[in-house]
């Protein structure tokens, strides 16, 4: 990778072309008779033509490419400027590139529509980009800051749009408003003192913000999202990896996570680059193909804290009015092990009404691939014998929903645990054979993801389909 370090004469030329990046600019600061006001984006999101109908809205990354084609628009909310605007910067944080550098980071244009909605853009509806050109980045590398000379554009209070294009087939992902740390900003600086009230504390343009700015919680009840069995060199951990753009929440993952081996290689290959970046706000499982690698080490160091103790695989969060509990089918669970102790404890000592669990291993299932695991028997009766709701499960290629059960499998529609077959995040998907006692719906042809929206003492399920699908398996299931 070339050096990022330029001398004042490199700067000057790069402002005068619009383009420059922000690690170029350590070690300099505004005049004195400068001061800077950072605002940080009031919306961002970006269109896909693949998905034209697919909001990104909640994304966490905001994306430029030409094939296929993505645009990214930023808006900025600017007020309570009192003296003249001397120079105006837009700050942005490549997140991933396509390959070891990106061979173009965008083209960045003025937009006149300023009242499209963050999370109603689409492909298909989205506003134009056709003002003036601002500026441009070429070759950009992840993990880095970049600025951008919008001065020509924002010259005072205002709402402001910019919209990003991309004339390359090697394109750029940002950090969206969503990130927090590393959201857009646009840096301004004026020729007096800005009033202190009325804007976001100054951020040196030398340096990331250390200060998250605030961003409101989603509304509404909290969602559970994601699958099982995902990551490997096909194109479904993308088609999966695009819904979870859309989709507010905490993640979840169902166990055998990045293929064929659960290595560090694997990880880095085939999940980083999809599921991946919405590793923040993922709670995993292991899977058979993570322990291919001794101790499944690659696993519990590519998670790190979120994989729960290392070497242990079970943990528990709460979400709102449930307890959620992500267990370990790889490891011992009979009556009296570690694990199916620590499961009792750990059920005993929750004072949420409702309750959620998952793991790799299915204990029902229809595939005609892996047959039911009776060895997951102690931790489903530990969790019928407190009440739970809900188990979501993997291994199996494919979705399966089943009616709620006693530990027997026998219908129970008082107390009995509705099981999820989640296994389709990606990985070729298998077909199904004798179909078990119970089971309500079943699809082997379509990639996707399972949110569940968990109320006070209910929950929804959807079964929400890759784009140009229309397998959909939705309904609600109330706490006992």
């Amino acid at each position: 990778m070339p050096s990022r370090k330029v001398t004042l004469v490199a700067l000057v030329g790069a402002l005068a072309t619009g383009t420059l990046a922000a690690t170029a600019l350590t070690g300099l600061a505004p005049t004195a008779a400068a001061v800077g006001t950072t605002f940080t984006a009031t919306a961002d999101t970006y269109v896909d033509s693949q998905n034209t109908a697919t909001n990104y809205g909640a994304s966490q990354q905001i994306g430029v490419d030409n094939s296929p084609v993505k645009q990214m628009m930023l808006r900025f909310d600017v007020s309570g400027l009192t003296a003249p605007v001397t120079g105006a910067k837009l700050r942005i944080h490549v997140d991933d590139v396509s390959g070891a550098e990106a061979s173009n980071g965008g083209t960045f244009r003025a937009m006149s529509n300023t009242a499209w909605s963050e999370t109603a853009v689409t492909y298909a509806n989205r506003p134009a980009i056709d003002g003036a050109t601002l500026g441009s980045l070429g070759s950009v590398a992840r993990n880095t800051w970049y600025e951008v000379d919008v001065s020509s554009y924002v010259k005072g209070n205002g709402t402001f749009s910019i919209g990003v294009t991309s004339s390359s087939t090697n394109g750029a992902d940002y950090d969206s408003r969503e990130t927090g740390s590393t959201a857009p900003q646009l840096v301004i600086e004026t020729s007096g003192t800005p009033t202190p009230t009325t804007a976001p504390p100054t951020t040196p343009p030398t340096t990331p913000p250390t200060t998250p700015p605030t961003t409101p919680p989603p509304s509404g009840d909290p969602v559970l999202v994601g699958a099982g069995d995902i990551a490997s060199s096909g194109s479904g951990d993308t088609a999966t990896a695009n819904l979870l753009d859309g989709i507010p929440g905490t993640v979840f993952t169902i166990g055998d996570n990045a293929y064929p081996n659960g290595s560090a290689s694997d990880f880095s290959t085939y999940y980083e680059p999809t599921w991946g970046r919405h590793k923040a706000r993922t709670k995993p499982a292991p899977g058979n193909h993570e322990y291919l690698t001794s101790g499944a080490s690659a696993y519990y160091n590519y998670f790190g804290a979120n994989a729960g103790p290392s070497g242990k695989g079970y943990y528990s969060y709460d979400l709102g009015n449930w307890h959620v509990v992500s267990l370990n089918s790889e490891t011992s669970m009979t009556v009296g092990s570690a694990q199916e102790t620590w499961l009792r404890a750990d059920l005993a000592a929750s004072n949420k009404p409702c309750t959620l669990a998952y793991w790799h291993k299915p204990r029902w299932t229809s595939s005609s691939s892996h047959a039911p695991e009776p060895k997951t028997g102690p931790l489903v009766q530990a969790l019928y014998d407190n009440n739970a709701e809900v188990i979501l499960t993997g291994h199996n290629h494919q979705y399966e929903r089943f009616a709620p059960q006693n530990p027997s499998g026998q219908l129970d529609t008082s107390r009995g645990l509705r099981e999820f077959v989640a296994g389709m995040g990606g990985a070729d998907l298998y077909g199904f054979g004798t179909i078990q006692p119970n089971s309500e719906a079943r699809n082997n042809n379509t990639f996707g993801v399972l949110k569940l929206t968990l109320h006070a003492n209910s929950y929804d399920w959807q079964f929400v389909p890759q784009a140009g699908k229309t397998y959909n398996d939705s309904g609600t299931g109330t706490c006992h």
